[in-house]
This record gives structure tokens, C-alpha cells and sequence, in this order.
């Protein structure tokens, strides 16, 4: 059986959540594939924030070894330049037959060339989350960072890997733009949504229950969004703002998330109750069935791995326009945002009420869509 070794030192890995992170290795198990995850010993909490977790060496809910590495001097995920105790030992005793490596923005990538020196394996895949929306955003980052010292970390892996992915066409320009690597060798990899979720979420048994929950009917036309909100998502108020002016009792809107402080107050003053429910933080695995119980899921802000979960579950979509992200759009299953007003949004949705005809297009378009964002299809692409 071969070995798949996932390094992931650039972010932190959570357990039980829908990240890319966590469904591409649990379906590289289900192929058949001996996995393992190197990691930090850094996840997410509840309340949004960064947290330690002592957990070591284990086997995860998917039957994947996790071996999480200590950080080496001060003990602060946040700064910029961090190292982990133990890496290339752990590699010699992983002895992986294929390295998947993700994202190059960590100190580390030196360690793990020295390694690849070193030892004969069958195949080597990067793949790269970063683009202009989310990096490179301060002269020091873009100039310093990411175009002299991430840059080299990706030109020194270029000899040893097959394929650099991007997850979104954006970030397969980052690769070639920023980093300087060869066209030929960058491909688009999309992240999607986990099957067994996905299936389980589109049981009309579980829609309805949901529904109920909430005091949402079946002939209420429900809207749903979730995700982070904060300064840099703001647009959410926007969308609450324009739920609030349709006026129309059959109109309901969900918001899920956690909210930044300074905004804690804008949300709850939208926030009625009835036609604008903000329900707080629900667990990742859940927002399946949320967004499956809606009838549009509604992104106004910036990207997020939500957005391919919901083409996967197949409900029609609303996405503020990104360059570079347009792949989730596959025959016109998602009406884009030009701009960030109230007006706009309003509008885009009563033209999904308004016109059936339309919207129920949308909504088979939407279906088909979903064939692939499946992460069973995703991960078999990974390694090709």
C-alpha cells in the first residue's frame, strides 16, 4: 500500500472540518492510500480564533495518521517566520511514496528539499491558496515575501514536483506570475464539497427539520449565507440591509458565523428574529445541511471554501464577482455581484423570486454543476 504524506505547516488543520485539508486526505484513504498528515499543533476554536491543541501523533476521524509538530523557539503561530521540531526525521520514518505539499509559504521548505535530495519518491504535487485578494496585499509582502523568499521555496521544489495547483484560477496565475514557474506545470484544482455530506444534506427529511427549527415554511423562499464576518466581509450587512427592504414575510434570510467585534452590533440591530435570523456559530460539518435547506445561498464578500462546498450540494448561487473565481460558475448555475451596494443585491434576488422560470433553470444547472466539486472526483485528480 502506498504512502501519501500531506504537509501542512502554512496554516493550521483542524479536526472535523470541510477544509480541503481534511476532505482530500479522507478520500485519499478511501482510494486505498496509507495517509498521513504532518501538520502544527495549531486549530481553530469555536469563537473563530487560533488555539493549541496538545494531541501529538493519532489517528483522525477518517482513519488518517495526524502527526502535529511543535513549533521551535517562541510558541506563536502568527508570526511570520516559523520552524517545527522534528520534521525531517518524521519524513524518514513516514517514508512517503507521494509528498503533497501544501501551500509554499513556510520555512520549512528547505527541510523538506533536503529530504527529496536525498531520497527517490514516486511523485511530488504543490498546491497554492494564495492570490491577489488574499496576500501580497502590503508592499513588504508582495516585494519581500511572497516575490524573493516563498518564491524561492517554490523554485527550489520545481525539479522534485509534477504539478503545482492552483484552487482557483487566480491562484494557478499566482504560481506562474508570482513565482515564476513553468506554465506547463500549474493546473487548476478545485476544492469542493465531501460526498457522504453532501448526499446526507440533500435528504428532504433533514430540509424540513431544519426548516421547522427556524420557523421557515416550505413555501418560504429561504436565503442563507455564512461564513466570517468581519471588516473584510462586511457585505453581509449589505445583504441583511436588502432582505430587510424586499419586505416580504415569505422571504427569509439564515446568517451564520462568527462576527468581529466592531460589528457585533450592526448584525444584531438587522437581525429581527423573523424575516433575518443570525444563529451564531454552527460546527463546519453542519453548514452542509444549512446551505441544502435554502432555496439561494448568497455570498456577497470575499471567497471562501464555502462557495465550492455549495456547487457540490447544487443549490443556486449569489457571489460578489472576484476575478480568478469564476470556475464555480459552470453554465450559469451562479449570478455574480458587480459591486458592493444593497441595490444590486437586492435586485439579484427578486429576480431569482420573481422569474420561476428562470430560477428553476438555475436550480437544474445548479445540480449538474455539483458532479465536479465532489472530493471522491477531486482527490483521484490530485494525484493523477
Amino acid at each position: 500500500m502506498k504512502n501519501i504524506t500531506h504537509i501542512m505547516l502554512a496554516g493550521p488543520v483542524t479536526d472535523g472540518w470541510t477544509y480541503q485539508d481534511n476532505m482530500i486526505t479522507k478520500y485519499h484513504k478511501k482510494l486505498g492510500y496509507d495517509v498521513t498528515i504532518i501538520t502544527s499543533q495549531w486549530v481553530w476554536g469555536n469563537n473563530g480564533r487560533l488555539k493549541k491543541t496538545e494531541k501529538r501523533d493519532y489517528i483522525n476521524e477518517h482513519g488518517v495518521h495526524v502527526i502535529r509538530l511543535p513549533l521551535k523557539g517562541k510558541d506563536d503561530f502568527l508570526k511570520k517566520w516559523k520552524r517545527y521540531v522534528g520534521l525531517y526525521d518524521v519524513l524518514e520514518k513516514v517514508n512517503p511514496d507521494i509528498l503533497f505539499i501544501h501551500n509554499v509559504s513556510f520555512a520549512d521548505v528547505d527541510t523538506i528539499v533536503k529530504y527529496l535530495r536525498k531520497h527517490i519518491i514516486d511523485r511530488v504535487y504543490v498546491d497554492n491558496h494564495s492570490d491577489f485578494s488574499n496576500s501580497g496585499t502590503s508592499w513588504l509582502s508582495k516585494n519581500v515575501l511572497h516575490k524573493i523568499i516563498w518564491k524561492k521555496n517554490a523554485q527550489r521544489l520545481n525539479p522534485y514536483t509534477k504539478k503545482f495547483y492552483g484552487v482557483t484560477p487566480a491562484r494557478v496565475d499566482w504560481l506562474v506570475d508570482m513565482y515564476g514557474l513553468p506554465k506547463a506545470k500549474c493546473e487548476l484544482l478545485v476544492m469542493g464539497g465531501d460526498d457522504e455530506k453532501v448526499f446526507a444534506a440533500r435528504d428532504k427529511r433533514k430540509k424540513i427539520e431544519l426548516r421547522y427549527k427556524y420557523n421557515i415554511s416550505e413555501t418560504d423562499f429561504l436565503i442563507i449565507t455564512g461564513g466570517k464576518i468581519d471588516e473584510e466581509k462586511a457585505q453581509t450587512l449589505f445583504l441583511m440591509k436588502a432582505v430587510k427592504n424586499i419586505n416580504n414575510e415569505n422571504v427569509k434570510l439564515i446568517v451564520f458565523g462568527s462576527v468581529a467585534d466592531g460589528l457585533k452590533e450592526k448584525v444584531s440591530e438587522l437581525a429581527d428574529g423573523k424575516s433575518i435570523q443570525y444563529i451564531g456559530w454552527i460546527e463546519s460539518q453542519e453548514s452542509y445541511s444549512y446551505f441544502a435547506m435554502s432555496d439561494l445561498v448568497v455570498f456577497p464578500g470575499r471567497h471562501s471554501v464555502y462557495w465550492e462546498q455549495c456547487v457540490a450540494i447544487g443549490v443556486p448561487m449569489i457571489c460578489k464577482f472576484w476575478k480568478g473565481t469564476d470556475h464555480i460558475n459552470v453554465n450559469g448555475n451562479v449570478a455574480f455581484l458587480k459591486s458592493d451596494c444593497v441595490e444590486e443585491i437586492q435586485e439579484k434576488i427578486l429576480y431569482h423570486i420573481q422569474n420561476r422560470e428562470f430560477y428553476n433553470n438555475q436550480l437544474m444547472l445548479s445540480e449538474k454543476a455539483s458532479e465536479n466539486f465532489m472530493y471522491s472526483q477531486i482527490a483521484i485528480q490530485s494525484i493523477i
